[in-house]
């Protein structure tokens, strides 16, 4: 028997905007509200503003909360400070990735886990089963919270019309208490979308008014809202890896080109450890596949899953796949055979329903923001 969708505090407004809405992660979200494209652009050259309270909230507290997340996960939250952020994973034994994460130091001993909306139970539950021993107490807070981004070169000066918090000071991966239009917040500067941006994380009753504030604020500026389909183009285009695409539990850190988040020089065990030393020797003397970029020479689209070829053969799978508004080509991401990984390298196509179109093999990530 298949439930109801959950709602977002914003709903009806989604709504009245007139977007067209679809089932994400076991929750109703807007999809687009008019040109995904258009929506797409506004966020790379002005700014988007978003509708992220699908995302999981997980708060950690008490005397060993860095500790036991320096444990339960793969990087040292030891050293995250008072008010930063780090990404981070959570891996099984195994090494395979069971998410991806943020983690936010709130205070002394306090920490938020974000996790992505369509795994956050299952973060909830690892993270609960892992704190046995430990001084220190998890909370699903995926209720308290609702999470609205403003991302695009003109969210500064959006955020400065309502807010009179240090943004200046605030730095890439860092959060801060604050209040914006009136309402309580962190202000995060963080994103998905390869741009300055900022999320914030606000009670659910106070959502609306912060929406209708920053549209207010937003519109000499070009600030238009945005839903889920060009947030995935943009994650795209700045190489930025979506769970269930490029990150599985079949994969490791490693697996993944990520291996620069696991902190083996940290204090104590980890959970997957042994596991994940032999997968960064693995990476460093014969890796299996390795993640790159490819763009297409013509216009037909690669989907994830299809085969990447070169000579015949399949010698990799295509993750994640759109047009690019900004290239103006389709882009993709794929896993290749490591002899096919480097950029440049020639013969190598992915097979479109039976047609092997050509692609050409690029670094990630497709699109880098002037700074």
């Amino acid at each position: 028997m298949s439930t109801a969708p959950r709602l977002t505090a914003l709903d009806a407004l989604h709504r009245s905007l007139g977007a067209t809405m679809t089932d994400f992660a076991g929750w109703d979200m807007p999809l687009r509200y008019a040109s995904e494209r258009d929506e797409h652009h506004a966020v790379r050259t002005r700014a988007g503003l978003f509708d992220l309270s699908h995302m999981g909230e997980i708060t950690v507290t008490g005397p060993e909360a860095a500790a036991f997340l320096s444990y339960a996960l793969v990087g040292n939250i030891a050293t995250v400070g008072n008010g930063r952020a780090r990404y981070t994973m959570i891996v099984q034994e195994d090494g395979g990735i069971v998410d991806d994460l943020i983690v936010y130091r709130l205070g002394e001993t306090e920490y938020m886990v974000v996790a992505n909306a369509g795994n956050a139970q299952i973060v909830l539950d690892a993270l609960t089963g892992r704190v046995g021993g430990f001084d220190a107490e998890v909370r699903d807070d995926r209720d308290a919270y609702a999470l609205l981004a403003v991302q695009g070169p003109e969210s500064p000066a959006i955020m400065k019309a309502v807010t009179d918090a240090d943004l200046d000071g605030l730095k890439y991966y860092a959060g801060l208490p604050g209040t914006v239009a009136g309402v309580p917040a962190l202000i995060a500067r963080t994103g998905y979308t390869g741009e300055d941006g900022f999320e914030l994380f606000v009670a659910p009753e106070h959502a609306e008014q912060l929406w209708r504030a920053l549209t207010e604020a937003g519109a000499p500026h070009g600030l238009i809202p945005c839903g889920l389909s060009c947030r995935d183009t943009l994650r795209l285009e700045a190489g930025m890896p979506l769970y269930g695409h490029e990150l599985t539990t079949a994969l490791t850190p490693f697996d993944a080109g990520l291996g620069r988040v696991v902190k083996f020089e940290k204090e104590g065990d980890f959970v997957g450890r042994e596991a994940l030393q032999a997968a960064a020797e693995r990476a460093e003397t014969a890796p299996p596949r390795k993640l790159v970029g490819l763009i297409a020479e013509g216009r037909r689209v690669p989907r994830a899953g299809f085969p990447v070829v070169a000579d015949g053969k399949v010698i990799g799978e295509v993750t994640s796949g759109a047009p690019s508004p900004t290239l103006g080509k389709p882009i993709a991401m794929a896993y290749v055979d490591a002899a096919f990984a480097a950029p440049g390298t020639e013969g190598v196509g992915v097979d479109i329903r039976g047609t092997h179109e050509p692609y050409e093999v690029v670094a990630l990530p497709f699109y880098k923001r002037q700074k």
